[in-house]
């Protein structure tokens, strides 16, 4: 308890100015060290400063030439799908003179066969391989090699307006991607110290595995750029194959519907020249016919008109037969009568004559009956060629599309 209650111990006046001097040379030192630090940092915060507003200055400046690029390439890729674009909408107007054209090669094709097949039906001697049939066979088959030509290249237009369409998608997808980065770049480059809603982000700094180099993202643009181009180009090498086989065609098709109108024309213009002769050698026929029925008629007359003196002259011999002894005599009288009997039955005998005469007759019967057949197979084939070829072949008209 004494010990508890010990004064505590005294220092010496020197130790005490030593505490005090220890005292003000620790404040001085930590005095100086914190004037350095404070220096320091002051610097430090003014490079910091510094370099903190040149990097964001670099990143302004980064930003806004990516948004000259960006607005670049959205040009690049907005010019190239309005061509893209103007070009399928014209190739498809040309897909419908494809169409038209190819739906108007039916009729005429069908016309062409129709012809051919009423061909068929002449008959006789008229039932010839002659100059229209050969070139309605041609038309025909000009006919199918076109219609086989137009579905071919509007097979292939429907493929280059796929390809068109695809090359359209790729573009718009492009554009898309091309403008939400430009407004996220817009939104970046419009940022700034005082922006309200700026804030960290734990994800900020991270890197995604998709992220693609520059060079890759301007080569991206370019090939979506060139094969646009490439495909228009195929496009436009192929509208003017369409103009092409469209005018060629159709030319082709004119002339021989022309051909095939002008050995049509012929044709019926020969039939009639035959049937003109042969109505012609009928009228002589007929009027030989009737000459030689005249004649067989006068011949029959005269012979019957020779019975009576023959009955008169038999008659006459028969009762002068029948004079008595020395009167049965060949006297002048009984001469003549039997020169009278001999030259009637030479003069009936003559019927070879009429026999012949009616050979012939039968002749220029069967010869009236040839003709007038041949007549029927010749109105026959000009009823075909004019009336029916001609008059279906008049709504043949070929087109321009």
């Amino acid at each position: 308890m004494a010990r508890l209650l010990q004064a505590p111990p005294k220092f010496h006046p020197s130790e005490w100015d030593l505490a005090n001097q220890m005292q003000r040379a620790s404040t001085e030192s930590q005095k100086c060290r914190s004037e350095r630090t404070v220096a320091e940092s002051q610097r430090l915060l003014d490079e910091i400063e510094k370099t903190t507003q040149k990097t964001q200055s670099d990143v302004n400046k980064k930003i806004e030439q990516r948004q000259k690029e960006i607005k670049f390439w959205k040009q690049e890729l907005d010019n190239k799908l309005e061509q893209i674009v103007h070009e399928t909408e014209v190739l498809l107007t040309f897909k419908t003179r494809l169409e038209k054209s190819l739906e108007s090669c039916k009729e005429p094709l069908m016309i062409a066969q129709k012809c051919l097949l009423n061909r068929q039906r002449r008959t006789g001697i008229d039932l010839v391989h002659d100059e229209v049939e050969q070139e309605l066979g041609k038309e025909v088959e000009l006919l199918q090699e076109v219609i086989a030509l137009l579905g071919r290249t509007l097979e292939q237009t429907n493929e280059q307006i796929r390809l068109n369409r695809s090359e359209k998608y790729s573009l718009e997808m492009d554009l898309k991607d091309k403008f939400t980065a430009l407004m996220i770049d817009d939104y970046c480059a419009n940022l700034t110290n005082n922006t309200p809603d700026i804030r960290y982000s734990d994800n900020a700094m991270r890197t995604e595995g998709n992220f693609v180099s520059p060079e890759d993202w301007v080569d991206f643009s370019n090939i979506n750029v060139e094969k646009a181009e490439k495909q228009r180009s195929n496009s436009l090498a192929l509208r003017a194959l369409i103009d092409s086989i469209l005018s060629q065609t159709a030319s082709d098709l004119r002339k021989q519907r022309e051909v095939v109108n002008a050995a049509l024309a012929n044709r019926v213009k020969e039939v009639k020249d035959a049937k003109h002769k042969l109505e012609t050698l009928l009228a002589m026929v007929l009027d030989e016919t009737a000459s030689q029925e005249k004649n067989i008629a006068a011949l029959r007359k005269a012979i019957a008109d020779k019975e009576g003196p023959a009955k008169v002259a038999h008659t006459r011999l028969e009762a002068r037969n029948c004079r008595p002894n020395v009167e049965l005599c060949y006297d002048p009288v009984q001469h003549r009568l039997t020169s009278e009997v001999q030259e009637i039955t030479q003069n009936i005998q003559r019927q070879d004559t009429l026999a012949e005469a009616e050979t012939v007759l039968k002749g220029l019967s069967r010869r009236q009956l040839s003709l007038e057949e041949e007549i029927q197979v010749k109105e026959n084939s000009l009823y075909i060629d004019e009336v029916l070829c001609m008059q279906m072949r008049e709504s043949v008209c070929i087109n321009n599309f």
